[in-house]
């Protein structure tokens, strides 16, 4: 295009002002600058636009056409800018979250009612998957990952942190008993993820029951024989019973079926309640999941996942 907006707008302004001294004034321009343009534009189009006179201004038959045209590119300008304008103070337009269905259930779901209040015109669609997606395959704007991160070309924004505890119900433990140690841990049924397999190494110290000065003061003998299961950074089990999601893994603890390790967002709930009760506490290691929100960094959806991810972020802090 030879032709810039400016160049438009100085024309245009020229001949609702008048003349090229009031067009300057009107755009806070010099009247060297503004005949510059005018000359530039007639020279780009090849045709005289203006015939000018000392005593006035008067437009050829091509400056007349051009008149028009000039005119509906700039009021469409600025009915483009003020749409966007508007759809950034009020976000609209659909816009696709994933997480992982347990964090989908308890961290996001119970506030997509204020959210949608909030933000009317945003089209939500909640999808869950319990395994890492490809945001442009599955054509999703935010994914929540829970964990380290592995793809360094998404934009990353954290949401907090959650650690996991040994969990089981009341009632399981009055049927077969609490366990005090590993030793004793692993005589009971344990509920682990059939992947991925990291999330079948519990967070526990060897030892099962101490502190850490009297783990490391621990018997050669003692940790030699855990040394297969256990090892500094957790535990492995050997589930007795397996499942993909965290929240049957859940629902499996709730309904008595054995131990399970799970994330504090899933359990915090069940914990206040008594539904289920934490063990060896004494032997948790203070781990620390990281939770980010990804995303590809687009102008058109900017302003819905910024207001997506500062509501979701204010939300959860509060719950922490």
């Amino acid at each position: 295009m030879k032709t810039s907006t400016d160049e438009l707008l100085v024309f245009v302004t020229v001949i609702d002002a008048g003349s090229i001294t009031a067009a300057a004034e009107k755009l806070e321009q010099t009247v060297s600058g503004v005949s510059r343009a005018l000359t530039r534009l007639e020279k780009q189009l090849g045709v005289a636009l203006i015939l000018r006179t000392t005593r006035r201004l008067q437009l050829t038959e091509e400056g007349e056409l051009f008149l028009e045209r000039a005119r509906a590119i700039l009021t469409a300008m600025e009915d483009a800018e003020e749409a966007v304008s508007r759809h950034r103070e009020q976000p609209s337009g659909r816009l696709r979250v994933d997480a992982a269905t347990p964090f989908m259930l308890h961290c996001v779901v119970p506030h997509m009612a204020a959210f949608a209040a909030r933000y009317p015109d945003i089209q939500l669609e909640l999808t869950s998957n319990e395994r890492i997606v490809d945001l442009l395959e599955q054509r999703v704007d935010i994914a929540i990952r829970i964990g380290a991160l592995q793809d360094s070309t998404l934009h990353a924004r954290s949401l907090g942190v959650s650690r996991r505890r040994v969990v089981a119900s009341p009632a399981y433990l009055a049927a077969h008993g609490t366990p005090r140690t590993l030793a004793q841990l692993r005589e009971h049924r344990l509920i682990g993820f059939t992947a991925p397999v990291q999330l079948n190494r519990w967070p526990l110290r060897p030892d099962g029951h101490a502190t850490p000065a009297t783990a490391v003061a621990a018997s050669v003998a003692v940790q030699a024989s855990l040394l297969d299961d256990a090892a500094p950074e957790g535990f492995a089990i050997h589930p007795a019973l397996a499942a993909s999601s965290g929240e049957t893994i859940r629902q499996l603890a709730l309904a008595d079926a054995g131990v399970a390790c799970l994330s504090d967002f899933m359990t915090a709930a069940d914990r206040a309640a008594g539904r289920l009760v934490t063990l060896l506490d004494d032997a948790l290691i203070a781990e620390r999941q990281p939770i980010h929100a990804v995303y590809y960094r687009s102008a058109a959806l900017a302003a819905r996942v910024q207001c997506f991810l500062a509501f979701i972020g204010g939300r959860l802090e509060d719950q922490a």
